[in-house]
């Protein structure tokens, strides 16, 4: 009777003890996220620590330490969202961990903002507002200052909304913004501004086109072929070299742009050349590989998964050599007007300017990129190595195509477009197989045309929000840079 009144006693401790531990993982669950911000809100504020060692004996340091912390603030934010776009496909795709995307991501992108994210910068943001509209120095001052925090709020609000948003675009708006705040709306460049909203257009489609015609090749030519394991040998070298070649081409125009320049022509020899290498190098690779394969789609995904891998490390440094400047390009510009009191339509980044972006964007991918990884990787529509392969192909070879055209052309829009384009293709092509085969039924029965077309390959509402954030981030960014500038003014100047 003892024993069994003690057992039942400790059967219940056990119970109270499961209980607490049930209430410490709820804890941490909940806690995980303020976790995340109390990091970031300290990144801020040593960003902004060491804006006023270098600027501690200005009696305006309060100017240059406020636009560092919300320089810091702007590049966390392009690295909560901006680097989903490199590492959702491969995430997705199952080539990669998400701990894994997050390292090489935050190594690459920082390699390419501290070792190729140029020294000079276009603070007024690819000649969107004439210099000479704002030249009072504390005008310029604050219109910058509206710049950096509209932006960086926008791209808050569309990380927290689930939307992978141009940052590039968002700091168009805001100088836009805060120039027609400051000077009217004569102060605008509308020529350039229609190029810009002609991209929102042309980068998203251009990137789905391209990716969707690089799955519809592999399809045919290795995947719906007898002898895949054959076909691989022939086909997956030549889709390396075509990736090593764009992507010698479009580091050569973009990524080193700020080392030295090249031009389309020369770039793309080098794109060529790098090409031709490749091949010679992986097809044997590809061969060793594939031996005892079984001739299964299984065995084709495997073969792409280094490349993908390969691809996103590139696209991440390509990424940090290029946007690191829409985190300190207006930060780098209040620095110079507050330093030599005057301002420039283009001016040189101190290095600790440079490191707190290149950083910024790594802590923001750490802390808060998941979210947006796991959306464009997998919640937009299903990705195996293969098509992943091909979005990341689409990336490289659309900045390139845009180069030659001079069009202006978003990274972000260039990558999501790419994963709707291959989710469209598939839907395309399996309602097409679909109908053909029922159409081929030997019983004569058939279904009906809605019965066909009721499974979806791409999620409707992830493609609407993204499109409707897409469109209102520029005007959406302008309002708010011009309500901010409205506010600093009246409170500052």
């Amino acid at each position: 009777m003892a024993a069994g009144k003690g057992s039942n006693q400790w059967r219940t401790l056990d119970k109270d003890l499961g209980r607490i531990g049930q209430l410490e993982l709820a804890t941490q669950y909940v806690a995980r996220p303020m976790v995340g911000m109390g990091i970031a809100l300290a990144f801020i504020v040593i960003a902004a620590f060491v804006a006023s060692l270098f600027f501690g004996q200005s009696p305006t340091n309060y100017v240059v330490v406020a636009a560092a912390a919300f320089g810091a603030y702007m590049a966390l934010n392009i690295g909560a969202n901006d680097v989903a776009n490199n590492m959702g496909p491969a995430v997705g795709a199952n080539a990669l961990t998400m701990g894994g995307a997050i390292v090489i991501a935050a190594l690459f992108e920082s390699f390419g903002a501290l070792f190729a994210g140029g020294d000079v910068v276009s603070t007024i943001s690819k000649g969107i507002i004439d210099p000479h509209s704002v030249e009072d120095g504390n005008v310029f001052i604050w219109a910058m200052m509206a710049a950096l925090i509209s932006s960086a709020l926008w791209v808050n609000l569309a990380t927290w909304i689930g939307a992978p948003v141009s940052t590039t675009h968002s700091v168009v708006g805001g100088v836009m913004g805060a120039g027609v705040a400051a000077a009217g709306m004569s102060a605008v460049n509308w020529s350039s501004m229609g190029a810009i909203a002609a991209s929102w257009v042309i980068s998203p489609v251009l990137g789905g086109v391209i990716a969707a015609g690089f799955l519809a090749f592999i399809k045919r030519h290795i995947i719906y072929v007898d002898d895949k394991i054959a076909a691989a040998r022939r086909w997956v070298p030549v889709l390396i070299a075509i990736m090593a070649g764009a992507f010698a081409a479009y580091l050569s125009v973009k990524g080193f742009k700020h080392i030295v320049t090249i031009d389309l022509p020369t770039a793309l020899l080098i794109g060529v050349g790098v090409g031709a290498v490749t091949y010679v190098i992986s097809a044997p690779l590809i061969r060793r590989q594939s031996e005892g394969m079984e001739n299964r789609n299984k065995s084709l995904k495997s073969l792409f998964a280094v490349p993908l891998v390969i691809s996103a490390a590139l696209l991440s440094f390509a990424h940090g050599a290029n946007d690191v400047a829409n985190a300190v390009g207006p930060l780098a510009a209040i620095v110079h007007a507050e330093s030599l009191g005057e301002f420039a339509g283009q001016v040189s980044i101190p290095i600790w300017v440079m490191i707190i972006g290149a950083f910024g964007i790594s802590f923001g991918l750490m802390l808060f990129g998941p979210k947006l990884i796991r959306m464009v990787g997998s919640q937009i529509t299903k990705l195996n190595p293969m098509r992943a392969y091909c979005v990341a192909l689409s990336a490289a070879i659309t900045v390139i195509v845009a180069s030659w055209l001079g069009l202006p052309v978003s990274s972000t829009h260039i990558a999501v477009g790419g994963v709707f384009g291959v989710g469209f293709y598939r839907e395309w092509h399996t309602t097409r197989r679909r109908r053909l085969a029922n159409n081929s039924r030997p019983d004569g029965k058939r279904l009906p045309a809605e019965e066909l077309r009721r499974r979806k390959l791409v999620r409707r509402s992830h493609f609407m929000t993204v499109v409707a954030a897409w469109v209102i981030t520029v005007p959406a960014a302008a309002l708010m840079s011009g309500l901010i500038y409205w506010l600093l003014s009246a409170t500052m100047m």
